[in-house]
């Protein structure tokens, strides 16, 4: 038998593309119809003829229609169920599929008959280097983020004690069940064998979520609890819950499925399409002839989760790969991780509000804003929430959660009421103050050793970055003939800026700067460029035009930097954005002050960063740090919580909203009374 090619989401089927449905479900499910669209299937209603093919879902109590209709036209029949990870809420929340399963031969939990994920498994020869390596490393990010089919639980809810054995329930009449070769039965032998074999081990009975939620029975209840067994609800993390245990037995569950990843060989009671490949332990008696291959976790994953599903990206509306899938299900699950209590914040500028809104109030618990963080901090006392202040009005001592713009911000300034498409939550302190150590710190030192798709994933971004020439505000502007030269470039700051109030040390001022940079190179050509807020006559940091004189040999006013830092060969800074920037392109960067990319070894610093920066990333693990973990991004098309990739794409094609004319009316307004800033700032 041929060895079945790995499915391309990019390619057609074969066969019939008409796809008729006798299942009200696929009239109204808009993104099932969409990922089967893009996969090639244009579903409709109709009478079938024998060239065409019936859709039905997996083996619902609503199958029989189409199956009828197949047997009496003819016609093919696939069945479809959701992927492997589907959302972050289950379906009956109506939250839309990532993926689907899209099966020609049967359904993956049939075990009574062939699917496409048992052809896979058996005859696929799954020894593609590049495809075991994205297998591996998918299996690491879903740890590392957490993630399963269904996402809405706490990763830092506690876990029971290590050293009990899990037992995992199911829902009554649960399909995998059924068609797994298992009852009720199964489930009192796995519980017996449970405590058989591990004799004074607690048994930790693992509910099914549905049956938390009072929509479906489990098999288990409160009358199987002794004084050795009971049940556990929890919404904690499955690979939490999967690392304190000794043993895991399952019927069918996903849940046995992501123990093999988490290092178990779970004991397998049903006939699920994970048993038999050597991996698990099977105890249900019925054989399972087509199966016994041999197979390695990476070889499991790669077909059932990355060759199997065909996965869909929301926010490009198009078939992708698994990675994006984890992408989209990182962000969203962080945020509503983040989110889920609620948030009170002050020190919000009235027109931050909304933006805010937008970005922490999509749980379901919109952000209450009080005017003093003594008021913010009554409510969240009273009401659970957590409580969040803009960074540059938090005092040392306040211990609320501190926001910031992040560092791809938007194609405009925030002084001109241009709101963020991403910013930063830091529990610890903020990434400008190195008085204190802050969560971008705690991240870089982690990511001083990164994984082979960590360190592809951080260096992409540099590219995508770098060639887009995106910047943090990403105002265009085009570069003027500079003279020949060893160029260094020294970008202006604001000079009441929080970043250099705490970390520019010595020398703080841009006139400072210049003189320092003239005094180490006095044959170079200096290149100045006022800060975008300066220029906007917004914040303060001019200098006179006769003070530069001998300073500087060209000021470079409303020229777009990610192009300027092209054209020259260093640069210089206090603690600005742009050395980080310039360290992007491969540019060598000297800091006075100690800005947060400093003191890691990859800048030469004549400031004083931190003693506690001990930590030597490479470029891609800084990057992968600040741009990929630390900062929350929000699609501007679609409002959803996304990652950076899909703000790269949007502000490197242009396809951001316009500001309201409100904002653009404030913002010339503030023009005029720059010197009053605290008003708005």
């Amino acid at each position: 038998m041929q060895a079945p090619v790995a499915p391309d989401p990019a390619a057609e089927p074969t066969g019939p593309r008409r796809v008729f449905y006798f299942n009200a479900g696929f009239l109204r499910q808009r993104r099932l119809r969409r990922i089967m669209d893009l996969a090639g299937y244009s579903l409709r209603l109709g009478r079938p003829g024998a060239d065409d093919l019936i859709a039905v879902w997996g083996r619902s109590p609503y199958a029989h229609r189409g199956e009828h209709m197949a047997e009496r036209s003819g016609a093919g029949l696939i069945r479809l169920e959701d992927a492997f990870l589907r959302s972050l809420h289950p379906g009956r929340s109506g939250e839309p599929p990532l993926g689907l399963l899209i099966d020609r031969t049967g359904v993956h939990f049939d075990s009574s008959a062939p699917s496409d994920l048992e052809t896979l498994l058996a005859t696929h020869p799954l020894d593609d280097t590049p495809l075991m390596d994205r297998a591996r490393a998918a299996i690491a990010r879903l740890q590392e983020s957490h993630l399963s089919k269904y996402n809405a639980f706490n990763p830092a809810m506690p876990c029971p004690d290590p050293g009990y054995v899990l037992v995992i329930d199911q829902t009554r009449g649960d399909a995998s069940v059924a068609h797994g070769a298992a009852d009720a039965n199964s489930f009192r032998e796995m519980l017996y064998y449970a405590q058989e074999e591990h004799p004074g081990a607690r048994i930790l009975i693992k509910t099914h979520p549905e049956t938390v939620a009072g929509h479906r029975q489990g098999y288990f209840t409160a009358s199987d609890e002794t004084e050795r067994v009971s049940l556990f609800s929890d919404p904690v993390s499955p690979w939490a819950l999967l690392d304190g245990a000794v043993g895991v037995y399952t019927v069918s569950s996903q849940l046995g499925f992501e123990a093999i990843f988490a290092g178990h060989r779970p004991r397998v009671f049903g006939q699920p399409f994970y048993a038999g490949w050597g991996l698990t332990e099977d105890r249900n008696p019925k054989p399972l002839p087509r199966r016994g291959r041999q197979l390695s976790r990476a070889q499991l994953f790669a077909a059932a989760m990355i060759l199997y599903p065909t996965w869909y990206d929301p926010y490009r509306d198009r078939l992708c790969q698994i990675e994006q899938v984890i992408d989209t299900l990182t962000a969203q699950s962080r945020a509503w991780r983040e989110d889920r209590t609620g948030w009170v914040a002050s020190g919000m500028r009235l027109w931050k509000r909304k933006p805010l809104q937008g970005v922490f109030g999509q749980s379901g618990k919109p952000v209450c804003f009080r005017a003093t963080p003594q008021a913010a901090t009554d409510l969240a006392t009273r009401t659970g929430r957590r409580r969040m202040i803009w960074a540059s009005h938090a005092t040392p001592d306040d211990d609320a959660t501190r926001v910031e713009d992040g560092f791809l911000r938007s194609r405009g300034l925030g002084a001109e009421l241009v709101p963020p498409l991403s910013l930063v939550c830091d529990d610890l302190g903020i990434y400008y103050d190195p008085t204190r150590p802050s969560r971008l710190e705690h991240l870089i030192a982690q990511r001083a050793a990164l994984r082979p798709d960590q360190h592809r994933r951080a260096t992409a971004l540099i590219a995508t970055l770098t060639g887009a020439g995106l910047s943090k505000y990403n105002l265009g502007g085009a570069t003027p003939a500079l003279p020949d030269g060893h160029r260094i470039l020294v970008p202006g700051q604001v000079e009441n800026d929080a970043s250099i109030r705490l970390g520019a040390g010595e020398i703080a001022t841009n006139l400072a700067l210049l003189q320092k940079v003239r005094a180490e190179h006095p044959g170079a050509v200096i290149l100045y460029k006022p800060h975008p807020d300066v220029e906007a006559g917004l914040r303060p940091g001019a200098i006179p035009p006769e003070a530069l004189h001998g300073l500087a040999d060209m000021v470079l006013p409303g020229t777009d930097p990610a192009h300027l830092l092209g054209e020259v060969q260093e640069v210089w800074t206090m603690t600005s954005l742009m050395g980080f920037e310039a360290l992007l392109r491969g540019l060598p960067v000297t800091t006075t002050g100690a800005p947060f990319y400093a003191g890691w070894g990859l800048t030469r610093d004549l400031g004083d960063p931190p003693a506690r920066r001990a930590a030597r990333p490479t470029l891609a693990g800084l990057v992968h740090a600040t741009l990929i973990d630390y900062p929350r991004y929000r699609d501007p098309l679609t409002g959803q919580p996304c990652p950076v990739e899909i703000v790269a794409d949007r502000l490197a094609k242009g396809t951001l909203p316009r500001r309201g004319p409100a904002n653009r009316a404030l913002s010339k307004l503030q023009g005029v009374f720059a010197s009053q800033s605290w008003l708005w700032r």
